[in-house]
């Protein structure tokens, strides 16, 4: 008899056959995320969950639910701040993620984010749209060039590592980088330095993992070390940045311009930052391409394997 999997979100079509091939599936069609009543229930109904992003597995939802079905959660993501791990773990379940399948493509968006706030991509392409552009002359939408600029990446795990390396040696920039650990090898020409440090770069990328180690790391003290000419960039998670100082420091002048793939309160996105010209925001496309939804998806369906197998899944966390 199959193992009984509920997924929570609709997943590409190559990962819906494979898992449909290895367990007995129930599929929610809805994109968002699971309410109370479907956390609880998720837990007492089937042996496994392929929860994401927002399915807020917490403690009180272990809580409430005596002596659970479920025996692993196999998240879809590398981030799983939204699972409370040690009550998950103190309720006899598993949790693994996805890490790996998720670096390179987000750190494409981050790039992506540079670039476009550099360069006044976004502003640009809505005069082009509304019709207000006059044609070109020397002074217009003059950006920031990244060549010879500073990179401060706060978080060098894989995806900061990803940054740096497309930064450094497609762009010229210098990085640097604040780790909570010692990093022997960056994997381009790079310093270690410390928060304030890596603050005071020209671009300032966000990298960490989501939870309570890193809440609001980046606050108004800490957006207060940028510079005036700086752009500051987040593809973390959202409230790894308190997003009111950052509002704040935009609309004093204190930064130059955000990026914005993530938001503390996502899907809300404030009408404040929706409002300025000198920033970008994204839809939370770190890992918006279907090769990558679909290795992170058997990624996970892997994990799920290995742990019905009695193997060590892949990606315990």
């Amino acid at each position: 008899m199959k193992p009984s999997l509920l997924i929570t979100r609709p997943l590409p079509a190559a990962v819906m056959e494979a898992a449909r091939d290895r367990f007995d599936v129930t599929a929610r069609e809805s994109g968002q995320p699971l309410s109370d009543d479907e956390l609880r229930a998720a837990l007492r109904d089937h042996d496994a969950v392929l929860p994401t992003l927002g399915d807020r597995f917490q403690s009180a939802v272990f809580a409430a639910v005596f002596a659970p079905r479920a025996r692993i959660l196999a998240n879809f993501g590398v981030g799983y701040n939204h699972i409370d791990v040690a009550a998950a773990r103190a309720a006899g379940i598993v949790v693994t993620n996805t890490p790996g399948a998720v670096t390179e493509a987000t750190a494409d968006i981050a790039l992506t984010l540079i670039l476009m706030t550099a360069r006044r991509a976004g502003e640009g392409e809505r005069l082009v749209r509304a019709g207000r552009w006059e044609g070109w002359h020397p002074v217009q939408m003059l950006g920031m060039h990244l060549g010879g600029r500073t990179l401060g990446v706060i978080g060098m795990g894989r995806i900061g590592r990803a940054i740096a390396r497309r930064a450094h040696l497609g762009f010229g920039m210098e990085v640097v980088f604040f780790n909570r650990s010692s990093l022997a090898d960056a994997g381009v020409p790079a310093r270690q330095v410390d928060l304030a440090t890596a603050l005071g770069a020209d671009v300032v990328v966000v990298a960490v993992p989501g939870g309570r180690e890193t809440h609001h790391l980046i606050d108004a003290e800490a957006l207060g070390r940028m510079k005036p000419h700086a752009i500051f960039v987040n593809i973390a998670r959202g409230d790894v940045v308190d997003e009111a100082a950052l509002v704040r420091a935009l609309k004093q002048g204190r930064i130059a311009g955000a990026g914005l793939d993530v938001y503390e309160f996502e899907p809300e996105v404030p009408e404040a930052l929706r409002a300025m010209e000198n920033v970008t925001l994204l839809p939370h496309l770190g890992t918006a391409a279907l090769e990558v939804r679909t290795a992170m998806g058997m990624m996970a369906l892997e994990n799920l394997a290995a742990f019905f197998e009695g193997r060590e899944p892949p990606n315990r966390v």
